[in-house]
């Protein structure tokens, strides 16, 4: 009996995957200093903001009146909560890759809590193609818990149940985005009451570092409005034309308010939809995210954006061996395990990394995301320590005296525990 029953043990154990809570706010004991929760208690609120007439690009033809839209965005707003909020809280009916699964997620924010006094910068997350608000939950908290309003789309047309044309994304990602940091920073209630927006941060994965990098002054090249042929995806009428350099349409997106820009992932270069002379026109401050082995943004083309982007001061954090969910995705739901009939594949393969621990990507980002927008939304200039770092974190010397003070020749990455600045690059280039 007793062998039985540890066989079994042993066996559910194999089948059963981690995480059976599907827990977003994890931090691991070997995370980087800045990946701790704040200590601020969070709340969290679903809102909606509808951008009225807004040109219909699912449903425009070639010839004819361009249809218009009231397109309606749905939001999860994360904020500092008033002392004595009770930490913790669950998402409900949130959808998998699949765009049929629904699972729950939990997580250290209190649900419509009220809100902390004070003013807080605003921090727009924007998921990729396809993707949904709760894809960079994780983030969405870390940062609310630091003094920060964090707010995270589901941009219509790009998630995960309502995916439609690519051609969609390509024009309305970037007008999204300039509409929910319009929004929230006209939003007439008690959390627009707390919201900052005249200091305000876009993160963007994939398709949203896509819109951020246009949004932040790099626009489409010429190449990207004007080519023709299959699978170039134009959309009729020119209705890309205002997401490129040097249009008016272009010219008023750029957003002063916006102060610095991290797009983890970001496509576009790989396909030529930006070229040197579009992303010259880039103007904020920009921390490029990515795993050396992505093959969807193509990682020689994220170097091409590092490199191209001469217009600003601007880092590329390079996760060595990762693929393209380099840092951005929550830790796969326990129900991502499962073989989807839909898809053909696990959606687990959406949110991992074949080589590296999501939870640890998670707080690796954590870390870099609070020192770059504390530096440039909050003005704290001591967090330009943690970017001042030997480029390869494998080179650095750990050299610390009896009293664990840092002695000449230390030169590990600021805030990483012992032993464990590895497989990480971080390089940097100044604007010309």
């Amino acid at each position: 009996m007793t062998r039985i029953f540890i066989a079994a043990t042993a066996a559910a154990l194999v089948a059963t995957p981690p995480m059976a809570q599907n827990r977003i706010d994890m931090i691991r004991p070997d995370a980087p200093e800045l990946a701790a929760l704040g200590d601020m208690p969070v709340g969290v609120r679903t809102m909606s903001f509808t951008d009225m007439g807004r040109p219909d690009v699912v449903n425009a033809t070639p010839e004819g009146e361009i249809p218009t839209q009231d397109r309606e965005i749905t939001v999860e707003v994360w904020y500092p909560a008033a002392e004595g909020t009770e930490p913790g809280g669950t998402y409900e009916g949130v959808f998998l890759r699949d765009g049929e699964t629904q699972v729950s997620l939990s997580g250290i924010a209190a649900r419509d809590a009220a809100p902390a006094e004070g003013s807080f910068p605003l921090v727009l997350i924007s998921h990729g193609y396809p993707g949904n608000r709760f894809l960079m939950s994780h983030l969405g908290e870390n940062l609310a818990s630091k003094g920060y309003v964090a707010v995270s789309a589901d941009h219509p047309e790009s998630t995960y149940s309502d995916q439609n044309k690519f051609t969609s994304t390509l024009v309305n990602r970037p007008l999204d985005q300039a509409f929910l940091i319009e929004s929230m920073a006209t939003l007439d209630d008690e959390i627009g009451a707390i919201t900052d927006a005249d200091s305000a941060g876009v993160i963007g994965y994939s398709m949203g570092g896509y819109g951020a990098l246009i949004f932040g002054g790099g626009g489409l090249s010429q190449t990207a409005v004007t080519r023709e042929g299959p699978e170039v995806f134009v959309p009729p009428q020119d209705l890309l034309d205002r997401n490129a350099t040097g249009s008016a349409e272009h010219d008023a997106l750029i957003d002063d308010r916006v102060k610095a820009v991290i797009a983890i992932g970001p496509w576009g270069r790989n396909r030529d939809f930006f070229d040197a002379e579009s992303l010259a026109g880039f103007e904020k401050p920009l921390l490029l995210i990515a795993g050396s082995q992505d093959d969807v943004s193509q990682y020689p083309a994220i170097r091409q954006i590092f490199e191209e982007t001469t217009g600003t001061d601007r880092m590329l954090l390079t996760f060595e061996g990762a693929n393209h969910n380099a840092a951005a995705p929550m830790p796969a739901p326990a129900e991502s395990y499962a073989m989807s009939e839909k898809l053909g594949y696990a959606p687990f393969d959406h949110y991992a990394d074949a080589v590296w621990d999501t939870a640890r990507m998670n707080n690796i980002l954590q870390h870099f995301a609070t020192a770059f927008m504390d530096l440039h939304l909050k003005g704290e200039e001591e967090r330009a320590e943690y970017f001042d770092l030997v480029e390869d974190a494998e080179a650095g010397v750990w050299s610390m005296d009896d009293a664990g003070q840092p002695q000449d020749d230390h030169s590990y990455w600021k805030g990483f525990p012992e032993r464990t600045a590895k497989g990480l690059m971080l390089e940097r280039r100044t604007a010309e």
